[in-house]
């Protein structure tokens, strides 16, 4: 059995903001940075072989929280960088909607067949993401290894190992620095045991 846990980034000042990040490398908040800590201090997992993130430095800072706890380096993979939300990057919600209500309406009622203007879709997202993490699945069987990446992308991988459509990817919440936990056995099926789990910002 090969076990994935996948991580989001902690928090950035855009999160609190409500700005879409997508693929701009926003750092992390003095509150992100603060639950990267408690993340590492409180991580579930006692053995661990591989630490991978998403290129961006808010999933990256996190991914290096985590590191220092297993002595490992962190790989940064492009394959799991957030969405391109292309015009939207660096808007709010409130001003997306504004001038494109009928895209912005889409990507909430129908991710699964909505572009964003001059980006990408969740479905580019799912088939890039999907591809590195079989990549690595094949790289650790039998071992334990980190994610860490982004709300976007991890619901995409979730859909993925719960057979869902894109279609209910906004179902699943993802907070900052939620563990995630996916299980892939030989037999080419897998498990999600544990979706976004915050107990760690809980402790003192």
């Amino acid at each position: 059995m090969t076990k994935l846990i996948l991580i989001r980034h902690g928090q950035t000042v855009w999160n609190k903001l409500g700005k879409y990040q997508g693929q701009a490398d926003i750092e992390l908040s003095q509150e992100g940075l603060e639950q990267a800590e408690k993340l590492k201090e409180h991580f579930p997992f006692d053995d661990v072989k591989g630490i991978y993130a998403s290129s961006l430095k808010r999933a990256m800072d996190t991914g290096k929280a985590v590191a220092e706890k297993f002595d490992l380096p962190v790989v940064p993979c492009d394959e799991l960088r957030e969405i391109s939300f292309g015009d939207w990057e660096g808007l709010t919600y409130d001003e997306i909607n504004n001038a494109w209500p009928d895209a912005h309406k889409g990507l909430f009622a129908r991710p699964d067949i909505t572009d964003c203007p001059n980006g990408e879709s969740f479905t580019d997202v799912q088939k890039r993401a999907v591809t590195k993490l079989q990549e690595l699945v094949e790289k650790h069987q039998g071992e334990s290894f980190v994610i860490a990446a982004h709300g976007g992308v991890n619901r995409t991988i979730l859909c993925y190992a719960l057979g869902l459509s894109l279609r209910y990817m906004w179902n699943i919440r993802q907070d900052n620095t939620a563990i995630n936990v996916i299980s892939f056995y030989e037999d080419g099926k897998c498990t999600v045991d544990l979706m976004n789990s915050t107990e760690h910002l809980k402790t003192k």
